[in-house]
């Protein structure tokens, strides 16, 4: 007789890994990992179906604290190593996690190579506009003006804009939270997992010990939700507008979700369209067919 194995309703709490985080106390990092156990408990998805995967940084270290398989890779290397898990096993629910230095540093090719190519990966990137892991020096998305270890006299460099770079590249997802605001977190982490492509969300993660200017506080005085603002996400250009506005007011949430979406690039290349990922197909080649091929 056939019998069916029902698997338990999954709890955030299921997620938890067994070392705990060790970022600074009041990390804004520890609401962005919260919102993943949550996020990942709603959509129910089993743990060894789930491959995190991150660079170098604070919150790079993320994938130790996640019950799930997980690679802790090199600086600004992810996405490729991403790229290559889903191309393996497209079955698996790939997320990549990291740094504004390490995504938008040392990675930003590889970032705007990711977002062309369309992988299916959902990529969380812990933006706290500064150096944390090397105690404070001025990011890629450091405010202009701002004085850090190594701009003593102020950033005199320009402000990368991950949202609009994101949406010239082509990205077919792109959304902004704040881990002050875990509910809405939430929401949008499930929303850029179940999209089928890539899928950015750019998160507002205060550095409490060396980012003094854009603190939790700077954040709630500025940011407001984009669904309260009848925005249309559908509309590229209305996502270019709003990925333009800083301060006063800041933008979060939703920005643009491509309602014509290009196929993801693991749905395209023939040898991953059998129905079996590669990480379970046969390789073994009977001798008569060795044979032919050394002969030819």
């Amino acid at each position: 007789m056939a019998t069916t194995t029902t698997l338990p309703e999954l709890k955030a709490k299921d997620f938890k890994g067994k070392v705990e985080p060790d970022w600074c106390p009041g990390c804004g990092d520890f609401g962005v990992l919260t919102s993943l156990y949550q996020a990942c408990a709603q959509l129910q998805i089993q743990p060894h179906e789930l491959m995190v995967v991150s660079g170098i940084g604070c919150s790079s270290n993320l994938p130790g604290f996640i019950r799930s398989y997980g690679a802790h890779t090199l600086h600004g290397r992810l996405l490729p190593f991403a790229t290559g898990c889903k191309l393996a096993n497209q079955n698996m629910t790939v997320i990549g996690t990291g740094g504004d230095g390490d995504g938008y540093g040392i990675g930003l090719n590889h970032f705007i190579q990711a977002m062309r190519r369309n992988i299916d990966v959902t990529y969380i990137v812990m933006n706290n506009e500064i150096y944390g892991l090397t105690t404070g020096q001025v990011s890629p998305t450091s405010e202009t003006g701002m004085k850090t270890k190594t701009s003593p006299h102020g950033n005199l460099e320009g402000m990368l804009n991950p949202m609009a770079l994101g949406l010239a590249a082509g990205c077919g997802f792109v959304a902004r939270g704040f881990s002050g605001q875990m509910k809405h977190l939430v929401e949008l982490y499930k929303a850029g997992i179940e999209h089928k492509g890539f899928a950015l969300i750019d998160v507002f993660s205060p550095c409490v010990t060396f980012n003094k200017l854009n603190t939790y506080q700077y954040f709630r005085d500025r940011i407001y939700k984009l669904e309260d603002d009848e925005h249309d996400t559908s509309s590229f250009h209305a996502a270019m507008d709003k990925a333009l506005e800083w301060d006063p007011k800041i933008p979060i949430g939703l920005f643009y979700q491509n309602p014509d979406p290009q196929p993801s690039l693991d749905t395209l290349d023939p040898a991953l369209t059998t129905g079996v990922p590669l990480a379970h197909q046969n390789y073994m080649i009977d001798a008569e067919t060795r044979g032919e091929l050394i002969r030819d």
